[in-house]
């Protein structure tokens, strides 16, 4: 048997690869099976190389804090940003490290009792935002925080900006000196109480106002009183006005580090 399959192959080698008749060109079947080889060769090089997935994507956890929003300990327990945040003026991703969890538990576990009031609503607020369209709040946990290096800064503030800068993301506080750190540092940083104070009601002078006289002022003669953003008016010769409401002529303003204050007579 073997020696008929050898007899045959050596048949097949004599065979000339390409044969020219009358009837036209014939090509061996030796030489189809090697050509249909090398095209077949051909074709599995030029296809691109897929690797085995098992269907499942990694899912790239630095690019969902990309632009987020990084709030610290006062600006959760101070609670206006997330009034901000509920009136539809900031979306996107909240984040909240591990870190600045702890600090809110530590002073919802205070036994001054303001300190632990404020600790508890600042944790409420937190959870609250989880339930509003358009927002995400992510807390950052310790192994995140591990992996992104922040575990070797020692203070939360320190980590708090290098997870901002790292993500490209905003910081917002209500800690001056926080707020000055992280500029310095190359962070956008937004202070609660600047945004407070530029969102209020700008007067000049010569402008009309309506107020209630609610105390006197450091002169013995004058009297205060307030707009309904807490601007403090301070009207000439209005300290017996106490209780009643005068409308008043605004003389100067005075810009100080804790808002404006405004300078006004009464009107006849």
């Amino acid at each position: 048997m073997a020696k008929k399959e050898a007899a045959k192959v050596q048949k097949e080698e004599n065979i000339p690869a390409v044969q020219t008749t009358e009837k036209g060109i014939h090509f061996s079947p030796r030489f189809v099976g090697l050509l249909a080889d090398e095209v077949a060769k051909t074709v599995a090089r030029r296809l691109p190389l897929r690797r085995a997935s098992n269907g499942k994507k990694k899912k790239n956890h630095n690019h969902t804090l990309e632009g987020a929003i990084f709030l610290d300990t006062s600006a959760i327990i101070d609670g206006r940003i997330f009034d901000v945040i509920n009136l539809g003026l900031l979306r996107g991703n909240i984040v909240v490290l591990e870190s600045i969890l702890l600090e809110l538990k530590h002073i919802a576990d205070s036994k001054d009792l303001v300190k632990r009031e404020r600790g508890r609503k600042g944790l409420e607020l937190l959870d609250r935002v989880k339930k509003v369209k358009g927002v995400k709040l992510i807390a950052l946990s310790k192994e995140r925080e591990k992996i992104m290096g922040l575990d070797r800064l020692p203070e939360v503030d320190e980590r708090l900006i290098q997870a901002a800068k790292m993500n490209k993301g905003r910081l917002v506080t209500c800690d001056y000196n926080l707020e000055k750190k992280a500029s310095i540092g190359g962070v956008s940083a937004i202070n609660i109480n600047t945004l407070a104070n530029v969102l209020k009601i700008i007067a000049v002078p010569g402008e009309t106002l309506h107020i209630q006289i609610q105390h006197k002022g450091k002169d013995v003669t004058q009297g205060v009183g307030y707009l309904d953003d807490g601007t403090m008016i301070v009207v000439e010769n209005a300290a017996l006005e106490l209780g009643r409401e005068l409308d008043v002529v605004v003389s100067r303003v005075i810009q100080t580090s804790a808002g404006r204050i405004l300078f006004s007579k009464k009107l006849l």
